[in-house]
Order: structure tokens, then C-alpha cells, then sequence
């Protein structure tokens, strides 16, 4: 396929929504980086990208799984976005048992003063010299759906790959590398960290959107073509 038709144009459109939910999802993913893993800060203990990579590896793997027995779309897009999420629900739920039982601190966030699911007060809670710590319950589910739409994306571009060649390893490899592009770009958009949908800095998705369509088109293109000829 070393021209461009109808087909390849619905797999170029493929990637491109892949991507899009990729830059988004991140932005629902609770990370606090250096300052959390210390407790002084609301969210996961890592930087954005690398919690986005290793959701988004696990809701690949899930994909490839499903995508070996069936080829409905919907199976194998829904297949990588649960992995994703179960990666990211695993992951918070053991950073706050480090945080609840081996720091001794609760979770709560700072960027509220009531949780917007609970509707539990915030500040009375939050440690002297911190900005929150821990993975408060609106963060939580912040990072589920996070988790979901990344992985659901990432699957998508697999999905939209393999189906040009049918190379498992060289789909998987493409795929995520234009993950972590768009996770990139999500995370210079974030600039630092971010307590999740609630979090100020989230209203900055409209640019990472901008962003992460031309850099997905540019990248899917080259990845359709070189796909074709491969």
C-alpha cells in the first residue's frame, strides 16, 4: 500500500483520533512528580509521561491480546482501554496505601476545597508546607478515565497499524512511539503537575488538542506510508 485511497485514508483517520484521546487522557491522569513522591503534593509520584507510557504499554499488550482472536474494533479499542485503566487504578491505589499507611498522611487535594465527588472539605486535611498529597477520591477518578481514554487510543493507532501489514512488533513499535509523542506534548502543556479534572491547568486541553492533531497527522501519515511499503 504505497498510495494513498480510501482505506488508508480511514487508517490515517484512526491514528489521528488515537492520538487526540492520547493527549486528552493524560490530562486526566493525576501527577505530581518529585514533590508528590515526597508526599508534599496531590497525585501519583512520577512524571506525566511516564505514568501516560506504562498505562498506555498495558492497554497495547491487552489490545494484542484481543486483536489474536477477534478483529472487531470495538472489542480490541475496549480490550486496551480497560488494561490501561486497570494499570492506573493498580498504581494509585498502591501509591495511596504508601501514602496512608507508610507516610501517614490522607489524600486530599489542594486545588479544591471540597472533593467534587465526596464532597468531603480539603484544607483541613492538607499538611502545613504541602500543596495535598495522596490520590484524593476526584483524582482517582480522574485517573481512571484517564487510563481508559489513553489506552483506548493507543489501541485505536494499533488497531489502524496492524491492519495495513500485520506486523505485530513493528505496529506495536509505531503505536507506541506516537503515544508517547502526544503524551509529551500533553505533559508541556501541563507544565509540572496536575491534580486531575479538576485542576485549573485543565482547561488548557484546547491547545494540547491543537497539538496533538498536527503532530498525529505529520507522524501518521509517514507511519501509514512506511507501513504500506514495509
Amino acid at each position: 500500500m504505497s498510495t494513498f485511497d480510501a482505506s488508508t485514508l480511514i487508517y490515517v483517520i484512526q491514528i489521528v483520533i488515537g492520538g487526540l484521546l492520547v493527549g486528552i487522557g493524560v490530562h486526566f491522569v493525576p501527577v505530581g512528580g518529585a514533590p508528590a513522591a515526597m508526599a508534599q503534593a496531590t497525585g501519583v509520584g512520577t512524571g506525566t509521561v511516564q505514568l501516560a507510557t506504562g498505562s498506555g504499554l498495558t492497554g497495547l499488550i491487552s489490545a494484542g491480546l484481543m486483536m489474536s482472536v477477534t478483529d472487531n474494533i470495538l472489542l480490541i479499542v475496549l480490550s486496551g482501554a480497560v488494561g490501561a485503566m486497570i494499570m492506573m487504578d493498580v498504581t494509585m491505589i498502591v501509591g495511596n496505601w504508601v501514602y496512608i499507611y507508610g507516610i501517614g498522611v490522607p489524600p486530599v487535594a489542594a486545588k479544591v476545597d471540597y472533593d467534587p465527588i465526596t464532597k468531603d472539605p480539603q484544607p483541613p486535611y492538607i499538611s502545613p508546607g504541602t500543596v495535598g498529597h495522596g490520590v484524593p477520591t476526584v483524582s482517582y477518578v480522574s485517573g481512571t478515565i484517564g487510563g481508559l481514554l489513553g489506552g483506548a487510543g493507543g489501541s485505536l493507532i494499533y488497531y489502524a497499524l496492524m491492519n495495513i501489514n500485520g506486523v505485530s512488533g513493528l505496529s506495536a513499535f509505531f503505536a507506541i512511539g506516537i503515544f508517547v509523542v502526544n503524551a509529551v506534548i500533553a505533559s508541556y502543556n501541563i507544565q509540572g503537575t496536575i491534580e486531575g479534572f479538576h485542576d485549573p491547568k485543565f482547561k488548557r486541553i484546547p491547545r494540547a488538542i491543537q497539538a496533538c492533531f498536527i503532530a498525529t497527522l505529520i507522524i501518521g501519515i509517514f507511519a501509514v506510508l512506511i507501513h504500506g511499503g514495509a
